[in-house]
């Protein structure tokens, strides 16, 4: 149903954003696409850590101050804060499986196949009924993929739910239906109505005659300043960041043993 695509662009923000807290409304094709992102990230930045970790170590124990050579070394350009805290991510899907010619049902099959079926929490329930049903710790969301015609109705009732510093919501097929047409400027007028809540971008499949687009939603209520580097795009290296670099030095070694020599 015009996921072919999404799907993998779906896989491919969820590896750039690395989320915790993924929500979906609507089972389908970009299931397996989400459970499979989430655990690759979750591969990812464990064998990420002790390799900073390594490489962190090396530094220090050399008697270098944190700079360019430790920043390029294997795994480049990466923050230690980001580290800091165990990266457990979840997939929360909501669907009603009672619906018959919904493709929800075969999910199952599908992440069981690929091995990912521990990796999604299904709710089976319609939209309007979920919300209290979803998992207490479910909160806030860090990104969501909407794909449903109850888009309305969760703008505005989980919209709170979402995270305030950057999380983001990316809904189906809004762009070139009337009622979709509606939903647009209904968010456009709550964002002109708060300043500083959301950015909003949509991007069209022109190619196509329906499911043909997707809105991105970005909350940005409490976005955290992230300015890593001054003028020139150069890294700053910061008291802040050399604790930082230490304090995930130590997480690693008090999990794991010794961290092991980098190279």
């Amino acid at each position: 149903m015009g996921t072919e695509v999404v799907g993998p662009l779906l896989a491919n923000l969820v590896q750039l954003l690395r989320p915790e807290r993924v929500l979906e409304v609507g089972m389908g094709y970009t299931t397996p696409f989400l459970a499979g992102a989430l655990a690759e990230a979750e591969e990812t930045v464990a064998a990420e850590s002790l390799a900073l970790a390594a490489k962190t170590r090396g530094h220090l124990d050399g008697g270098e101050q944190l700079n360019d050579d430790w920043l390029l070394a294997n795994p480049p350009l990466v923050s230690p804060a980001l580290h800091l805290e165990p990266y457990r991510p979840r997939l929360v899907a909501i669907d009603n499986l009672s619906i018959a010619d919904s493709s929800a049902g075969r999910v199952h099959e599908v992440l069981t196949e690929l091995g990912l079926d521990d990796r999604v929490t299904v709710v089976n329930a319609d939209l309007r009924d979920s919300l209290d049903r979803l998992p207490e710790d479910f909160a806030p969301i860090d990104f969501a993929w909407v794909d449903a015609w109850e888009c309305l109705y969760f703008f505005d009732h989980f919209w709170e739910l979402i995270n305030p510093d950057g999380g983001l919501v990316v809904m189906h097929y809004l762009m070139t239906y009337p009622e979709g047409d509606a939903l647009l400027r209904y968010i456009e007028q709550f964002q002109r109505a708060h300043p500083g809540e959301l950015e909003v971008v949509n991007l069209l499949e022109s190619q196509k005659l329906m499911q043909n687009s997707i809105t991105v939603l970005r909350r940005t209520t409490a976005a955290k300043n992230r300015r890593y580097a001054g003028r020139g795009g150069k890294v700053k290296y910061t008291d802040e960041l050399l604790s930082d670099a230490k304090r995930h030095v130590e997480l690693v070694a008090r999990a794991g043993g010794p961290v092991p020599a980098h190279g």
